[in-house]
């Protein structure tokens, strides 16, 4: 079986909120795994929801039928780099904001082309 991905890189929310929303889709097959992701009020939501559209356009590019009905083997968000910003704090103190990116792959899983 071949894997086909897409990836969402430098995604401004940070890897734990979206690390939330991964469980629900691993393992469904893409036609279902919209639908959830459409229902749901999250912003990771929406983020998701583009990068699983967008590899499944890969998927019929290269040629697969019946792309809803494919499997989504793989659904991970990593740590991406942090833009830092200095605020000022209390008694002349800075406080750093920490502003967290992440990585959000999905690999679907094809029959051999």
């Amino acid at each position: 079986m071949a894997l086909v991905k897409s990836e969402h890189r430098y995604a401004r929310i940070a890897s734990t909120k979206v690390n939330r929303i991964l469980p629900i889709i691993r393992g469904r097959e893409v036609g279902d795994s919209l639908d959830l992701l459409k229902t749901l009020p999250n912003r990771a939501a929406r983020m998701v929801e583009a990068v699983v559209q967008t590899a499944a356009a890969n998927a019929a590019e290269a040629g697969v039928r019946n792309v809803e009905k494919l499997k989504i083997a793989e659904a991970v968000a990593n740590c991406g780099p942090m833009y830092k910003r200095i605020r000022p704090g209390a008694r002349g103190m800075a406080h750093v904001e920490k502003h967290r990116t992440s990585h959000i792959r999905v690999k679907i899983d094809v029959p051999e082309l």
